[in-house]
């Protein structure tokens, strides 16, 4: 990771040993529904994020969009 990229890999997130987020578990769901697979029980933040990447990749609805974090505190209110 460079300093200007906000990207950081999974391995280096501090919380990423944490239990998953309901909204990427939410995600999650729908993404492995339309691949028809099946999502493990108690995924971290690590896992789940790394899960939700390869479905995307591979969903046609999903596949080489721009993935962009959710709008959060004044952000632009039309994603």
């Amino acid at each position: 990771m460079h300093a200007d990229d906000p990207n950081k890999n999974v391995e280096d997130w501090v919380t990423g040993a944490e239990r998953a987020t309901g909204p990427q578990l939410s995600y999650l769901h729908t993404l492995a529904r339309e691949a028809g697979e099946d999502i493990p029980e108690g995924l971290t933040k690590a896992q789940a994020s790394q899960m939700i990447d390869r479905l995307q990749q591979a969903s046609p609805r999903t596949a080489g969009q721009d993935r962009r974090p959710p709008a959060t505190d004044g952000d632009d209110p039309t994603r």
